[in-house]
């Protein structure tokens, strides 16, 4: 469980490194939509795990390559941002969240699913065992 500190640094660097992805997608990454769904830090915020989940991206694992060969430059924006705020400005690793893939597979297994309706003869069986 994250402290109230670790919380807060979260959502801090989530919430600007949302606005660095949105600002420079076009001129850095191919005009890729990023969304930054959510930001782990260790307790002694030296170290961000950042969870990336992607628009208008055909290949999300050469994205994620991409990404981090630009690590240094979108540290050093984050830096510039929160400068005023943090005295450590974390490494940053970054990872492919399929979590909404995952969603979709699941409730399409679901949507596939032909549960048959529930026989009269069971209902009765089990009126039995209460008596």
């Amino acid at each position: 469980m994250d402290s109230k500190r670790q919380q807060k640094f979260s959502r801090l660097i989530q919430k600007d490194l949302g606005e660095i992805f949105q600002q420079n997608a076009n001129s850095m990454f191919g005009g890729a939509f990023i969304t930054v769904t959510q930001v782990s830090v260790t307790p002694d915020l030296s170290l961000a795990k950042v969870y990336l989940s992607f628009m208008l991206v055909d290949d999300k694992q050469a994205m994620i390559e991409e990404i981090n060969q630009h690590k240094k430059q979108v540290r050093q924006m984050l830096a510039q941002r929160i400068r005023h705020q943090a005295r450590i400005i974390p490494d940053l690793n970054f990872y492919y969240d399929d979590t909404q893939e995952v969603a979709a597979k699941i409730d399409k297994l679901f949507e596939d699913l032909d549960i048959p309706p529930a026989d009269d003869k069971d209902e009765d069986d089990d009126s039995t065992y209460n008596k």
